[in-house]
């Protein structure tokens, strides 16, 4: 229904507002939290040990979510502000462009309006990076182990997708006090506490999962694309360096 209204009401262009805020952030984000994650977790497996824990993989996932929201945060305070204006009247917008909208958040609120909702930010994306990284490592490790599926691209759909429902469910309510924080206007909410209150008062214990199913078509196709073009890519480098 969403969909349908957005595309009538605002034409289909607006499935895409924010496009490329979205792409700053994806870029950022993900070469920080995906391409350290195998190097931390290597740093952090025993020397001698046969294979990687369960927790050397959740601690791994946990530091390389965190340092990508310390070092990218800007570029998801401006995606979410961005695509919240771009419904908004034309004249009422504060927002020209994704370089515009930077400039103003730091005229306006000073260079640290630009990584506002840091905290909720690192705990969604250490925890979204554990729901889909090591969910993702451990799906597919059961496959290969039980021969059920081979390590080719049936495997990385499936292990994706799984790796997918499971970051949407651990990160849903984070994911929902994230957005509202860094959506919020000045005073709204004194901090991250007050903002959690709010919402249980207003919407219940159900408002931590709202938006759930475009949640979950987001993160289930970024996954799969994700992982199945992360494999690709790391089997082409591995022939050119062969």
């Amino acid at each position: 229904g969403t969909l349908s209204t957005m595309v009538r009401t605002e034409g289909p262009g607006s499935l895409y507002r924010g496009l490329g805020a979205g792409l700053q952030r994806q870029m950022s984000f993900a070469s920080i939290r995906i391409g350290l994650y195998d190097s931390v977790k290597q740093l952090y497996t025993p020397k001698g040990a046969e294979t990687t824990g369960l927790w050397v993989r959740l601690l791994a996932g946990s530091t390389t979510g965190a340092v990508a929201v310390a070092c990218a945060q800007p570029t998801d305070v401006v995606k979410v502000r961005f695509q919240a204006h771009g419904a908004m009247p034309e004249s009422g917008r504060q927002y020209r462009g994704t370089v515009a909208a930077y400039r103003t958040i730091a005229r306006e609120e000073g260079v640290r309006g630009l990584w506002r909702g840091t905290l909720p930010n690192i705990a969604r994306n250490a925890i979204i990076n554990c729901g889909e990284l090591v969910t993702y490592d451990l799906i597919k490790d059961a496959l290969l182990r039980a021969q059920l599926m081979t390590d080719n691209v049936p495997c990385h759909f499936v292990a994706a997708f799984g790796a997918g429902f499971c970051a949407t469910v651990v990160a849903s309510p984070v994911d929902v006090v994230k957005t509202r924080y860094m959506n919020a206007g000045p005073g709204q909410y004194r901090n991250v506490l007050s903002c959690i209150l709010a919402l249980i008062m207003q919407d219940g214990v159900s408002g931590f999962y709202k938006g759930f199913v475009p949640s979950f078509l987001r993160l289930g196709s970024w996954n799969v694309v994700m992982f199945i073009s992360y494999e690709q890519l790391q089997r082409a480098a591995a022939l050119a360096r062969s």
